[in-house]
């Protein structure tokens, strides 16, 4: 950033003009530290409010509880980053007999998909790890690292055909990460379970986000817990 002064000084008959060029450090903003202490929201309001940031999903308030469809990996990312060793728990309910109910954790807290990319309906890459239930027309279910197909290429990718979606009924998912092991737990009982021997982490893996395709789902009492 440039600063420009200018000095003018009188003589008899004369002005003279002085400009002098000062340089000043750019401001950097540092991103905020991790998540330090409990975090909670139970969607007992009308607006979405300031803790998400929506990267333009339809998200909304309905019943006290966040309610959404047609989001098309237009993810509502907390704003604020979580340390890498953390419990996640949440009530979730799918409306459609299509199921598909996904959050994401350790994502860089702003990417989405084009519109263009959904459009010509490619493949996206999340910026983190995708907890995937009933997807794929309530046929899979997957704990993902960034590429939601990644299983489809990689047997070892933890994944299920076991577990579907009942519209209406609502699930509660409990998810622990400690460095690279990661746990899902659903209703209390194990669900899926990743070792990453290369660990998302860092400020660009810092974050948790509802998401999902077109199916209609609902969200609510969400709790954060740093470890």
């Amino acid at each position: 950033m440039l600063l420009r002064l200018s000095l003018r000084s009188c003589f008899p008959g004369a002005l003279l003009c002085i400009t002098a060029a000062v340089a000043a450090p750019a401001c950097t903003k540092s991103p905020p530290p991790p998540l330090a202490s409990a975090f909670s929201d139970d969607f007992n309001r009308t607006s979405i409010g300031d803790d998400w940031n929506n990267t333009g999903g339809p998200y909304r308030i309905e019943d006290g509880a966040l309610t959404f469809e047609m989001a098309h990996n237009h993810p509502l990312w907390l704003r604020r980053p979580l340390p890498d060793d953390v419990r996640i728990d949440v009530d979730a309910m799918g409306l459609s007999p299509d199921g598909d109910i996904k959050v994401v954790l350790a994502g860089d807290g702003k990417s989405y998909e084009s519109d263009d990319a959904v459009r010509r309906d490619l493949q996206y890459t999340e910026s983190g790890y995708v907890f995937i239930l009933g997807g794929w027309h309530n046929q899979v279910s997957a704990l993902v690292k960034k590429q939601e197909h990644e299983w489809q290429y990689d047997p070892q990718v933890p994944h299920t055909r076991a577990a579907h979606i009942v519209p209406g009924q609502t699930v509660h998912f409990t998810i622990i990460r400690k460095g690279g092991h990661i746990e899902w737990d659903v209703d209390g009982k194990p669900f899926l379970v990743r070792d990453d021997p290369s660990p998302l982490t860092g400020p660009d893996h810092a974050y948790f986000a509802f998401t999902g395709w077109e199916s209609r789902v609902r969200f609510d009492n969400l709790k954060i817990q740093p470890l």
